[in-house]
Parts: structure tokens; C-alpha cells; sequence
């Protein structure tokens, strides 16, 4: 690569699901990537290829504390985000999405980065329409069990657009719905990850009230090719934008692909629905399409695949 074209940039969380494949991924376009991780849940083996390269490099560092390096972009996915390890420790969770926010912009305007704020479609809460369209303001529980999370992503929004207009801060904000993939932490608790295991151990399969609620499943590789492109996109764009798959599926028939994917013999129990657990779930990307020429390409099946052979070999080894 042209070493003028090459960015040094900043991924924080980034030895989480998400961040390790965006490292990856930024590599593999000849970028210098530091990696920052508190690893609460994050897991230097997910980033453990990368450690020999030349151009990587991996700092521990909580996101809470401020931090000084020189970087042309900074990517901010430092959050716990699944409900099993964000609400363990709720206030810590609202300090990453504050403290954690406030802390990159100041450096964002420090050394002139661009900033990528890794949202979520938890800001639209349970939603009272459906699709979600980025205009839609959510309908969000201020004091629940999730709203360490909910709120805590929303306020980083608000620092986010705040910065844009008070300094000029070239800014990106994604909301992020379900996405899955190798890497997933097998127990976050997230109803992939959940199926899957349970699966491959042929225990029951739960189903959380009926098992008629949608989620949308975006696999990870279709997600990181948004990220950089929202991040690559011109100025102007500072979204928020919705990167998530618009295909709909209930519980039951996730449920059902991963049974027949891994062979499994696991029977589908249900059990109550948990307090502010959205009905539906699905993303509107007509915004993604048009400015970013970005669409989901891996189908729900194709993606398993990948995945449930990750989990099996995860399983495997912690057997061995």
C-alpha cells in the first residue's frame, strides 16, 4: 500500500466480537490499527493472528480514563453489549457509553480524527413502529434493567452531534442491529449464541414467551463492510445510520435452522418473557443503500454455518 494512503486508527473494544474482525479487516486494507481492550468482554484469543503483525498493536486500557496516541480515525465500539454482561455491572456499562464517549471525542478533536460511534437499535427501545427508520425517536424505558445500555448509547449519540456542531467534528454514528458470527462470546446470553450451544450440547432450546418475537440477523463480514464504508463516506454523512439485515425471523424458526444445521436432538421449551424485551426487531437500510451502496449478502443459513462450526470447536477444546 502507498504509505501516504495508510491511516493509523484507533479501534477501541477491539478485541470484542466486533472489533477483532474489524482489526482484521482494516489490516487487510494496509492500515496501522492499535487496538485498545479492558477485556471484560473481550479475548486476546480473538485477536491472537494479529499479534505478530508488524502494523498491529494492542494497548489494555479502560476507555472510562482518558488516552493520548496519534490516529487519523477512531473507530468506538468499547461497550459491553449484551444484556448477560451489561447489566452485571449497570453503572460501569453507562460510564464505557459515556465517559467512554466523551474521552474519543476529546481525542477525536485533540488530533483532528474522524470518529465512528458504534450505536445500536436498543435506542429505539421496544419500538412503537416498525421497520425502524433512523428519524424515529424510540420508545425507551429510562429506568429498567436495560437502560444502563439503552440510554447510555442514546446519550453518546447526543455527545456525538453535540461535538459535530459545537467543533466541527467529523463524525459517523451506526445503529447496530443483531449481528452474529465466529468470535460471538458463548455466553452473552444473545439468542444465536444461546441456540446455538444449547444445540450442540442437544439441551432444550429456550424459547422466551411464545417464540413469535422477530429479530433481524446480520452476519458479522456484511456488518464491518458497512462500518467502513460509513466511515469512508464524505463528511456530510454523519448518519445516524441503520446497518442491520431486514430480513425478519421469529424465534421458532431461528430455532429450527440451527436444529437442523447441527443435527441436534434439543427439544424447544419456552419460559416467561423478560421485562422490556422488544417485540420486534428489524432495521429500515434505505439510507445504507442509497448513500452507501451497502446491502446485507450472507443469508441467515449461510452464516450459521460458519458460526455453529466455530462454537463446535470452541466446545470441543474447553471438553479437551
Amino acid at each position: 500500500m502507498n504509505y501516504a494512503l495508510r491511516k493509523r486508527i484507533l479501534v477501541t473494544g477491539g478485541a470484542g466480537f466486533l472489533g477483532s474482525h474489524l482489526c482484521e479487516r482494516l489490516l487487510a486494507d494496509g492500515h496501522d490499527v492499535i487496538c485498545v481492550d479492558n477485556f471484560f468482554t473481550g479475548t486476546k484469543d480473538n485477536i491472537a493472528p494479529l499479534l505478530d503483525n508488524p502494523y498491529f498493536e494492542l494497548m489494555r486500557h479502560d476507555v472510562t480514563f482518558p488516552l493520548y496516541v496519534e490516529v487519523d480515525e477512531i473507530y468506538n465500539l468499547a461497550c459491553p453489549a449484551s444484556p448477560v454482561h451489561y447489566q452485571h455491572d449497570p453503572v460501569q456499562t453507562t460510564k464505557t457509553s459515556v465517559h467512554g464517549a466523551i474521552n474519543m471525542l476529546g481525542l477525536a478533536k485533540r488530533v483532528k480524527a474522524k470518529l465512528f460511534q458504534a450505536s445500536t437499535s436498543e435506542v429505539y427501545g421496544d419500538p412503537s413502529i416498525h421497520p425502524q427508520t433512523e428519524d424515529y425517536w424510540g420508545n425507551v424505558n429510562p429506568i429498567g434493567p436495560r437502560s444502563c445500555y439503552d440510554e447510555g448509547k442514546r446519550c453518546a449519540e447526543t455527545l456525538c452531534f453535540d461535538y459535530r456542531r459545537q467543533h466541527g467534528l467529523r463524525i459517523k454514528v451506526a445503529r447496530i442491529f443483531n449481528t452474529y458470527g465466529p468470535r460471538m462470546h458463548p455466553n452473552d446470553g444473545r439468542v444465536v449464541s444461546n441456540f446455538i450451544v444449547q444445540a450442540l450440547c442437544n439441551e432444550p432450546i429456550t424459547l422466551y414467551g411464545e417464540g413469535t418475537q422477530t429479530r433481524s440477523f446480520c452476519y458479522v463480514d456484511d456488518l464491518i463492510e458497512g462500518f467502513v464504508r460509513l466511515m469512508n463516506s464524505p463528511d456530510a454523512l454523519a448518519g445516524p445510520v441503520n446497518l442491520g439485515n431486514p430480513g425478519e425471523f421469529t424465534m421458532i424458526e431461528l430455532a429450527e435452522a440451527v436444529k437442523e444445521l447441527t443435527g441436534s436432538r434439543s427439544e424447544l421449551v419456552h419460559q416467561p418473557l423478560p421485562q422490556d424485551d422488544p417485540r420486534q426487531r428489524q432495521p429500515e437500510i434505505s439510507l445504507a443503500r442509497e448513500q452507501l451502496g451497502w446491502e446485507p449478502k450472507v443469508a441467515l443459513r449461510e452464516g450459521l454455518r460458519p458460526t455453529i462450526a466455530y462454537f463446535d470447536a470452541l466446545l470441543s477444546a474447553s471438553a479437551g
